[in-house]
């Protein structure tokens, strides 16, 4: 039986998502065990924080962008603040799932990532989307990733960049601080897997927005490869996979 106060909180980074953090927040809050949600407004320039307060979540604004790391961690603290001024105060710190704010309404499939957290079974799970998206050239960071990590800890996931992900409070501060911006999940898998704590896959009927070709996408994506790149070296596992296409 779960606890009546709950044991999972809800960190969801956002950033101008105005028109699906609505239904993030609500996917989130039907879960089973959560009873936090936080959406860290990563200074956003459009009505994401409105929109996610309005659908039941505690709200956190940056009030310029810092990036997902930064978000990921202000709304980590947030959690334990809310916990140490709520009634189960010096109780076991909820559990972290972290969402990503454009999955709308399939967030309300993100329950398999909770269970082996919860019974104990893993110390972090990463989602496995069912459901491929085409992203537009995405596969050449996934690389970058994938073959870092498996350099880093002798283990590759499927989806290295998945930011849906669960870890009980001590995996996640076994991380910290977190790798800067983008390279946030790479990092955070090395780090865990070098802590000697256990990470398990799970596959997940959640999708959010694919990434398109135009050249935002494209700038984004150039970003993205070198976060990941520098959370790798950092922690010298930088391996740059052939060139195909960004």
């Amino acid at each position: 039986m779960l606890p009546s106060s709950g044991d999972v909180a809800v960190v969801i980074p956002a950033l101008n998502e105005s028109d699906r953090i609505g239904a993030t927040v609500k996917g989130a809050v039907s879960l089973p065990g959560v009873d936090i949600v936080v959406v860290v407004d990563d200074g956003s320039g459009d009505g994401t924080a409105a929109a996610a307060q309005a659908a039941g979540a505690v709200v956190v604004r940056h009030s310029r962008n810092r990036g997902k790391a930064a978000a990921m961690e202000t709304g980590a603290e947030s959690v334990r603040l809310l916990e140490a001024a709520g009634p189960d105060a010096g109780g076991v710190p909820r559990h972290l799932l972290f969402l990503d704010a454009d999955l709308a309404e399939t967030a309300a499939g993100a329950a398999p990532l909770i269970e082996p957290v919860r019974s104990g079974a893993a110390d972090m799970t990463i989602a496995v989307f069912r459901d491929r998206v085409r992203q537009g050239g995405h596969g050449f960071v996934v690389r970058l990733a994938g073959s870092g990590i498996d350099r880093a800890t002798g283990w590759r996931p499927a989806q290295p960049l998945n930011g849906q992900r669960c870890l009980t409070r001590a995996a996640f501060e076994a991380a910290c601080p977190l790798a800067r911006g983008f390279g946030a999940e790479t990092g955070l898998t090395i780090d865990v897997r070098r802590a000697g704590l256990r990470v398990v896959e799970v596959e997940v009927p959640l999708a959010h927005r694919a990434t398109g070709t135009d050249w935002r996408s494209q700038l984004h994506r150039a970003r993205q490869f070198a976060d990941v790149a520098r959370a790798l070296a950092a922690r010298s596992a930088l391996v740059l996979p052939r060139r195909r296409s960004l």
